[in-house]
């Protein structure tokens, strides 16, 4: 049950995410806007971990921070925000919802799950269900696809990086999460000449990066990694589907969206996938 908690609690922090980038990305540019979220994250984690006097072994683990840094956050985070400069967050929130179907596939050839069909149904459910939500009858899937591809090579991404998670289960969550942000930042540093910022900050835009700093990427991160190691690398994925319902809360508390009853129907449609997926035992070795 504590799991359940902590996978819709990380999918309320990141269904603002597509939010927080929409408002950043257009002033900051990609470069900026990555390497903004991974340092405030980055930031934000060494106050934890000095708090809780946790051991990160920077130096012992490099390798392995090295490897999710890249594939967990600075790859992906820079697809992504390339992407939400041409895609809107209906579209990207759809895209996201691929990311377990990626970590089940690369699970299954590399044998950290074994191959399942009632998980793969349960993954079809639950990707019906996103659709679900986002069809307001008139869903036409005009789509930039330069955009879409990026985003769909930061999904897979994710599910690398889920897989190779799960075989590094000595390392502290909280590790995890504050080695992968400093590789993250000195990643991303020497990019940053070749995107400059490309307007005027603003306070909602500082607000914003602030946000995807220290919550979608700082606390979104430790609760990831913990719920990698308990509920294993697909199950942790489902989170994806969860987006999307709480895109459209927020929406509904934040914006003054409709309520709609697709986004009624889509969200236990979601809630019934996830579930099967995360109650399907696997094969983790």
């Amino acid at each position: 049950m504590a799991d359940w908690f902590r996978l819709i609690f990380l999918a309320a922090i990141w269904g603002g995410s597509f939010l927080f980038m929409q408002i950043a990305a257009p002033v900051l540019g990609s470069g900026w806007l990555v390497f903004g979220r991974v340092g405030i994250g980055a930031l934000f984690l060494w106050a934890v971990v000095r708090y809780l006097h946790k051991e990160v072994g920077l130096r012992q683990h490099w390798k392995h921070y090295a490897m999710m840094a890249f594939f967990n956050s600075a790859l992906p985070f820079f697809l992504y925000a390339e992407a939400t400069l041409s895609l809107n967050t209906s579209q990207l929130s759809v895209l996201n919802a691929t990311a377990p179907a990626w970590a089940y596939l690369i699970g299954v050839i590399i044998k950290n799950e074994a191959f399942n069909p009632i998980k793969i149904l349960g993954l079809l459910i639950g990707f019906l269900g996103v659709f679900v939500i986002l069809d307001k009858g008139n869903f036409d899937f005009d789509i930039d696809y330069r955009g879409a591809n990026m985003a769909l090579m930061a999904t897979f991404c994710y599910g690398v990086a889920t897989n190779y998670a799960k075989s590094m289960k000595h390392v502290d969550p909280y590790a995890n999460a504050f080695g992968s942000m400093v590789f993250s930042s000195l990643m991303i540093l020497p990019a940053l000449p070749f995107f400059p910022i490309k307007a005027e900050l603003t306070l909602p835009v500082l607000v914003s990066l602030l946000a995807l700093g220290v919550l979608c990427s700082g606390v979104a991160y430790m609760l990831y990694f913990r719920v990698v190691n308990t509920m294993g690398a697909t199950s942790a994925l489902t989170v994806s589907f969860l987006i999307p319902m709480f895109g459209t809360l927020w929406g509904v508390v934040i914006l003054g969206d409709a309520i709609t009853l697709n986004g009624l129907l889509g969200a236990v449609v979601v809630l019934i996938g996830t579930y099967i997926v995360t109650r399907t035992g696997s094969k983790s070795t």
